[in-house]
């Protein structure tokens, strides 16, 4: 595999399209998506105080992360961020006892830890030099 760069752009796209999926297409909607969320969390012990800001903050947050997986923007800090955005995901489904979300949550993680790894691994053929990342 001679052409780092190419394998990590379509090692990033399903993710990124993944995530700026999920954002893109709940911004036209954001007041009836924050209602679903609200009513969907009704039974966690997370206050609305929270759920609400968080409501409108997610399909941004997930497709603003999706844009710079996909155009490897800041990728160290972007995977993090994805990473912690999907642990909390994974809190709110817990607090809801909701298994079946959590799986596809820790499948986005695994899948995030493993472009995470293989960036660490190859950023030096990938961007020429790993210190620009930082």
């Amino acid at each position: 595999m001679k052409d780092f760069k190419t394998a990590f752009f379509f090692l990033r796209l399903p993710i990124a399209v993944s995530l700026m999926g999920h954002g893109l297409v709940r911004l036209p909607k954001l007041p009836a998506f924050s209602d679903w969320m609200v009513k969907t969390m009704e039974k966690s012990a997370i206050p609305e105080a929270l759920i609400v800001p968080f409501s409108y903050f997610l399909p941004v947050a997930e497709a603003v992360i999706g844009l710079f997986l996909l155009i490897n923007f800041k990728t160290r800090y972007t995977l993090y961020s994805a990473l912690g955005l999907m642990s909390i995901l994974i809190a709110g489904s817990c607090s809801i006892e909701n298994w079946t979300a959590i799986e596809a949550q820790l499948l986005h993680c695994v899948y995030l830890f493993g472009l995470f790894w293989f960036y660490e691994k190859f950023s030096s053929k990938i961007n020429g030099d790993p210190a620009n990342d930082k």
